[in-house]
């Protein structure tokens, strides 16, 4: 691990540094299901206590994930780091926190302690910097549909519905329906059959 701050590689997205001038991110432990919670009382006490100059960017990544059932489309939003909270923010020449922005975190809810030892954070690799980053970009895009991992060819079983037990290939995928078309046999014949991609299981 190197102390050399780095301040002018680009990110991921390549329209801002990967850490701004001065400043390493952290990796800040915190409550399970508090990370949303933490980020917003963080940012709220960085401006209210004017430590601009020492706290940076304040992220929690996720993901957005579309699922449907019955017809009817959810998004959803999944934490890809639970149970952390990652500060960009400039240390002591020590590498400590600096003592401000340290009792400004431990008195929020929810926060444990900053990743690292001896009272001193670990600051992030530039790969994982750029990973987190690309994360946090991709959370603000369209939301995928989790659970439609089945390709053309699929062997699969139908657990639900009119075609219950019944087994068939998958022949044709609608992301945006979320509604798979199989090839069944009915009868002796092999007949298309559409039913809810949730309703499947891979054989």
């Amino acid at each position: 691990m190197t102390d050399e701050v780095k301040t002018e590689q680009p990110s991921s997205s390549g329209d801002q540094p990967l850490c701004q001038p001065g400043m390493r991110w952290y990796v800040l432990r915190v409550a399970s299901n508090k990370e949303e919670y933490v980020r917003e009382a963080l940012e709220r006490k960085v401006k209210i206590e004017g430590l601009d100059g020492l706290v940076g960017r304040i992220l929690v990544p996720t993901l957005k994930e579309r699922r449907m059932k019955a017809g009817v489309a959810r998004v959803y939003k999944r934490n890809l780091y639970p149970g952390y909270v990652f500060v960009e923010m400039a240390t002591e020449d020590d590498g400590s926190v600096p003592e401000n922005v340290w009792f400004m975190a431990k008195e929020t809810t929810g926060v444990g302690d900053f990743i690292g030892s001896d009272g001193k954070p670990t600051p992030m690799e530039d790969h994982d910097i750029a990973g987190m980053l690309a994360a946090s970009t991709q959370a603000e895009e369209q939301p995928t549909l989790s659970g439609m991992n089945f390709n053309k060819g699929d062997h699969v079983k139908i657990t639900s519905g009119s075609f219950e037990n019944f087994e068939g290939d998958v022949d044709s995928l609608d992301e945006k329906r979320g509604m798979v078309t199989l090839i069944v046999e009915i009868f002796g014949r092999s007949t298309p059959v559409e039913v809810e991609y949730w309703q499947l299981e891979r054989l």
